[in-house]
């Protein structure tokens, strides 16, 4: 019987992406032969997310747990196709991931994959999404993860077409009613609605102006209209511009989607709860994930693929 080694069960892991005590054990069922030790792997579907790793995963969910008033994450958990973002096993690995996050304490994604599953010792995070990858037969991946603890206030939630938009918006409030968290709610809404950038103008740093203000700059330069115009002119363009679209990335600017006179900001909106609570009422922060946001997804062009294969 061959002495298999720590790092031979490292090689053979990051070679196929099982687990590591599958690992160990097919490299014991093997005698220690590498290859041979790939094909039990392979025979018990435990190295199938190897022949998909390549493929994009830019489908899937996001969804949002809430443990209490003060806590509550999301994650963002990819596939390949809508056909099994749709189906209910997915779906219930979306929702146990988001409860593994809601309980992690880790700081980032790779922190969060190397954790044990659900407090099982005998697998990891990742472990658990391999044997989903080999069970639904589709490349899979969690994303990412943000897990919110309001300090000072409350946290609520809100999931915008089935998990295609998951959103977290904390409060910080000295007084947590049903109301409060109503209103809260409809900013998490206006959150997935609209996708701010920022809860307020303060929070917008100096180089997002400065790279807003050069695009300006450069569209003036472009348009026939300014030609000519004094420095001064062109200057107040360019900060009159720039301060509309600052009330359009940034929350508490934006007009406010249920405001029945269409004038009332989010600012506003709050302010109005506050006094009708007596709270000291705010909004910390928030957190949107959209599902396959910035993944470049394949564009199958099946007429061209035939040609190809035609040598045409």
């Amino acid at each position: 019987m061959a002495n298999i080694t720590a790092a031979m069960v490292k090689e053979l892991r990051e070679a196929t992406g099982a687990g590591m005590m599958d690992c160990k054990k097919a490299l014991s069922e093997a005698d220690g032969d590498m290859e041979a030790a790939v094909e039990v792997l392979r025979k018990n579907g435990q190295a199938k997310a190897v022949r998909k790793a390549d493929r994009i995963a830019a489908e899937g969910l996001c969804h949002v747990i809430v443990k209490d008033d003060k806590t509550a994450a999301v994650v963002e958990v990819n596939s390949e196709t809508d056909f099994v973002a749709k189906n209910e096993e997915f779906q219930n690995f979306v929702a146990a991931v988001a409860q593994q996050a809601v309980e992690s304490d880790a700081a980032d994604i790779d922190a969060f994959m190397a954790e044990n599953w659900n407090a099982d010792t005998s697998k990891t995070v990742k472990d658990a999404l391999v044997e989903k990858i080999a069970v639904i037969g589709e490349n899979l991946n969690i994303r990412r993860f943000k897990k919110v603890v309001a300090e000072d206030g409350c946290v609520v939630s809100y999931v915008h077409g089935g998990g295609r938009i998951g959103v977290i918006v904390e409060a910080a409030t000295d007084v947590v009613n049903d109301a409060v968290k109503e209103a809260m709610t409809n900013l998490a809404m206006q959150v997935a609605a609209l996708s701010p950038k920022y809860v307020s103008t303060a929070d917008v740093s100096e180089e997002y102006k400065a790279h807003e203000k050069e695009i300006l700059m450069a569209q003036i330069a472009n348009d026939p209209k300014m030609a000519g115009k004094p420095e001064k002119v062109i200057e107040g363009a360019v900060t009159g511009r720039l301060n509309k679209e600052l009330k359009e990335v940034c929350l508490l600017e934006q007009v406010y989607v249920k405001a029945e006179d269409g004038k009332q900001t989010v600012a506003q909106y709050i302010a109005q709860v506050a006094k009708e609570n007596s709270a000291n009422l705010s909004v910390k922060s928030f957190v949107r994930f959209e599902t396959g946001e910035g993944i470049e997804k394949k564009v199958d062009d099946f007429a061209a693929e035939v040609a190809a294969q035609a040598g045409l």
